[in-house]
């Protein structure tokens, strides 16, 4: 099965946070002050049942999970916007880095002929925030997020198809890879109908977790992916 997956991959989609990039807690972080800004008590019930939540949607579009938390758009929308401010501070005071071993697989695989496309479920500033802090902006073919997409994030597998029209590296969705560290972005790889949906533990979740959730491969990070679909 992995020979046969090896001839055919020839787009490979990789998340950002936690699989690409080691944000150390930044999205809780952000969202402490986001949800503080609109009233959220720290240390409340209500604080720890929103976090709850946060930390059972990580990978999804993050608009998405202000909409379920906050009800209504202009709420939801006052949320998202004090999330991204509050990330990118973070994010400008050095508080990234990449997964050790990410550049060098990504290197890896397009020197191996693979296009390789970057995603996301934050806002676009954020993710160009990110880019600019590792000094990744050409490291990738093409970086997605869910705007790019028609504003549907993971678990939808929008993303994931929009990178396959955009850059027409594969001629059959069964010729992509997805890698990521949560249950949605197995989701949205398994929905897209990808060869190779990995998942990788050096982020949000468990294997378990990402086996459910349509896992065809877990690995200990992405720097094990490019000997996985035959990239070195």
């Amino acid at each position: 099965m992995v020979s046969e997956l090896k001839e055919r991959i020839s787009l490979v989609v990789l998340d950002m946070a936690g699989t690409t990039v080691a944000d150390g807690g930044l999205v809780e972080q952000a969202f402490g002050a986001a949800a503080q800004r609109l009233g959220v008590e720290p240390g409340s019930a209500d604080h720890a049942e929103k976090l709850d939540y946060v930390r059972a949607t990580m990978g999804e579009s993050k608009i998405s999970v202000f909409r379920h938390l906050f009800g209504d758009e202009t709420t939801a929308q006052c949320a998202n916007t004090a999330f991204e401010e509050a990330y990118a501070e973070l994010v400008d005071g050095g508080h990234i880095a990449a997964i050790p071993g990410a550049r060098e697989a990504i290197e890896t695989m397009r020197d191996a002929g693979l296009t390789l496309v970057l995603t996301t479920g934050f806002a676009r500033v954020t993710q160009d925030a990110i880019l600019d802090a590792l000094g990744w902006h050409d490291l990738a073919d093409l970086t997605l997020c869910p705007a790019d997409a028609g504003g549907r994030g993971r678990p939808y597998p929008d993303m994931v198809l929009t990178a396959l029209l955009r850059t027409g590296a594969a001629d059959s969705v069964r010729q992509i890879a997805v890698a990521g560290d949560t249950s949605y972005d197995m989701l949205s790889g398994s929905r897209a109908g990808a060869g190779i949906v990995a998942g990788v533990l050096t982020g949000a979740h468990a294997d378990r977790a990402l086996w459910d959730s349509g896992a065809t491969h877990v690995l200990a990070s992405v720097a094990e992916l490019p000997s996985l679909i035959g990239g070195e």
